[in-house]
């Protein structure tokens, strides 16, 4: 009898009180808890034209001192199915990186520079820790490229992802001035294609890499022949931001044309920046990471498909004249990158391949 009594009690109490929202599946005090974790890694983010803090409605950035022409460049992308890889390996302290990588490396394709950038993390319910580790990466990817992280959206949606997953997009907004703008329309036959080495898959062809892994039955705590790190290791690093190492040789020299290599590889990158009647020979001559030729032998995967899905070694190119190939190479050298000459601008005819890659 004092079970029931006390039953009713709860059910009196909870009549109430009434349903809440973490009742729903919302919790509201993780996601404060959230924020405050967040915040000394996004202070580490801030540039002397962010007006406001994080926590408002709405960010102020005034646009930066010394541009006579200012035009603001915007872009947006997600990571992918790479998600499903930090998911299985409860690794998430490096995927924010790739998002901001995959935002700022596409602005800086016409010459600007990333000034702020926002997030969307979506989850059905939020942990706390793992939302930080996100966050705390993306803060460091805006550290690379130089932008700020002013905001973004931290939305619990119950029920609508698998419990324990998440997405991420961002949006960045960069700043470039009007006469230098680059778009590829200075670029003349003969000129030369610089090649700036990936740190690996980077954040595209994930859906075919995850497939030949399953096919493969290899565990992804595993270290496969042909690689010194675990598989799962060698799938999780993260996206290159090429920021500043570009905006260096923007500075000391005429860059014509920039291509992030994303989705569609070379093969498909390189023709969007350049004028019609254009397109380039490739030499083949450049290091390709490990676990391309892993994926390629284990798929198998035949090798133009490799290169029309992969970036195979090239996370972005640069088309410069022939005499600033050296300066160009010096440049990115002394900020970092691994870079050479890859290949060479030539004509094209209607129905050629943009793109030739010898012995693909």
């Amino acid at each position: 009898m004092e079970k029931l009594d006390r039953d009713a009690g709860d059910k009196y109490r909870h009549a109430m009180n009434g349903i809440t929202y973490k009742d729903a599946g919302v919790d509201i005090d993780a996601g404060e808890e959230m924020v405050e974790r967040i915040k000394p890694a996004v202070g580490r983010t801030m540039r002397p034209e962010v007006m406001s803090n994080v926590g408002g409605f709405a960010s102020l950035v005034a646009i930066p001192k010394g541009y006579d022409e200012p035009l603001l460049v915007s872009g947006t992308d997600g990571v992918g199915t790479k998600l499903k890889i930090a998911f299985e390996l409860d690794k998430h302290q490096t995927i924010g990186i790739d998002l901001v990588a995959m935002c700022a490396n596409d602005v800086l394709a016409v010459g600007a520079e990333p000034l702020f950038f926002l997030d969307y993390y979506a989850c059905s319910e939020l942990s706390p820790k793992a939302g930080a580790a996100v966050v705390e990466g993306i803060a460091e990817g805006c550290v690379r490229a130089g932008a700020a992280l002013v905001g973004g959206e931290t939305a619990e949606l119950p029920g609508f992802y698998q419990k324990g997953e998440y997405d991420l997009a961002g949006f960045v907004v960069g700043v470039v001035e009007k006469s230098k703008i680059i778009d590829g329309s200075k670029t003349v036959p003969g000129d030369v294609v610089i090649g700036i080495a990936s740190s690996g898959l980077h954040s595209n062809g994930y859906s075919l890499a995850r497939k030949v892994v399953e096919k493969s039955g290899v565990s992804l705590t595993s270290v496969p022949d042909g690689l010194d790190v675990s598989l799962g290791d060698a799938l999780l690093v993260p996206t290159r931001i090429y920021v500043k190492p570009v905006l260096a040789c923007i500075k000391a020299l005429e860059v014509k044309s920039v291509a992030h290599i994303t989705g569609g590889g070379l093969l498909e990158n390189i023709p969007r920046t350049l004028p019609k009647g254009l397109g380039v020979a490739l030499e083949n001559n450049w290091y390709v990471p490990p676990v391309f030729n892993w994926l390629a032998k284990q798929g198998p995967v035949a090798p133009r498909e490799c290169m029309r899905t992969f970036n195979m070694g090239i996370g972005m190119t640069i088309v410069v004249s022939a005499d600033d190939a050296a300066k160009a190479i010096e440049v990115l050298q002394e900020n970092g990158e691994s870079a050479s000459v890859i290949g060479k601008v030539r004509t094209v005819s209607d129905g050629d391949a943009r793109v030739i890659i010898e012995g693909i």
